[in-house]
């Protein structure tokens, strides 16, 4: 039988040891912190999810951003803080695109990140993360989400024409607040349609062209808007989204700019109005 010498011994039992040890540092080691994403994607109570910051805080849209311009100045600031973050690269929750983000410089020089083209913004009363107490708030402020099919957006109504216009399309500098798609484009009616009824397209590309039909399924809507006055119809083959019954369509020479609202003159005013809460139900 062979028996192990003493140095032998000696150093088999050293190995062990430092094995030993070495699987004893392994186990106490601290693992690395986990770092937080920059933008979030957060469940909040009665509007499900909802954009955050990397502590879980809400953020908001301002519909008076519509033309992707940040319109809180001054004294606004202090219940709005805007969302600037500090990463060149932002860090974002699945679900989020890299290329939906972008940052502003605004007229106090500083920046502003934005979400499709929405400055972002805290409310001041969000004491802690998961609240969103400044949705619907004025009817203008309303928590930033990734799957809006409508918005709202507020602004002066400016015709093809070059002149202002208030709601009931006399001229005039008035705001006024309108549906828009999820990146600010503005939604129109057509006069001579009439409920759940297209009677402009013709299924000619170069016709259709000057007023496309929105295509859309309804998903996420501002808290203020009532669901159940949304439809569908299909038009060709597409789905054309309806509000009130009224058929809903881009203008062409809005060229899909953000807030722009040329159609609001052609050929004349009120025959491609703007539809909101105040628009009639679509003649049957």
């Amino acid at each position: 039988m062979k028996i192990f010498s003493t140095s032998r011994l000696a150093g088999v039992l050293g190995l062990l040891m430092a094995v030993s040890i070495s699987c004893s540092d392994d186990d106490e080691k601290t693992p690395d912190p986990v770092i937080p994403n920059d933008v979030q994607l957060k469940d909040v109570a009665k509007l499900g999810k909802v954009l955050t910051d990397k502590d879980g805080k809400t953020l908001y849209f301002f519909t008076r951003d519509v033309a992707g311009t940040s319109a809180c100045t001054g004294t606004c600031l202090d219940t709005w803080p805007i969302f600037a973050s500090a990463s060149t690269a932002l860090k974002l929750d699945a679900g989020l695109k890299a290329s939906d983000f972008g940052t502003i410089n605004r007229a106090d020089g500083k920046p502003q990140t934005t979400y499709k083209g929405w400055p972002l913004y805290y409310y001041k009363d969000d004491a802690a993360a998961g609240e969103a107490k400044g949705e619907g708030v004025g009817t203008r402020w309303y928590a930033a989400k990734t799957g809006y099919t409508v918005m709202l957006g507020n602004a002066q109504l400016v015709g093809l024409d070059g002149k202002s216009y208030k709601p009931d399309y006399t001229e005039g500098t008035v705001e006024t607040q309108f549906l828009v798609d999820s990146l600010g484009r503005t939604l129109y009616a057509f006069a001579r349609d009439s409920s759940m009824n297209n009677n402009f397209t013709t299924n000619d590309a170069t016709h259709d062209a000057t007023w496309p039909i929105y295509t859309a399924e309804i998903s996420d809507l501002p808290s203020t808007v009532d669901k159940t006055l949304f439809g569908s119809i299909t038009v060709f083959g597409k789905k054309q989204l309806t509000y009130k019954g009224w058929p809903l369509y881009y203008f062409g020479a809005d060229e899909m700019k953000r807030g722009m609202t040329k159609g609001v003159s052609v050929p004349r005013p009120g025959v491609w109005p703007i539809v909101n809460k105040d628009s009639p139900e679509a003649p049957k």
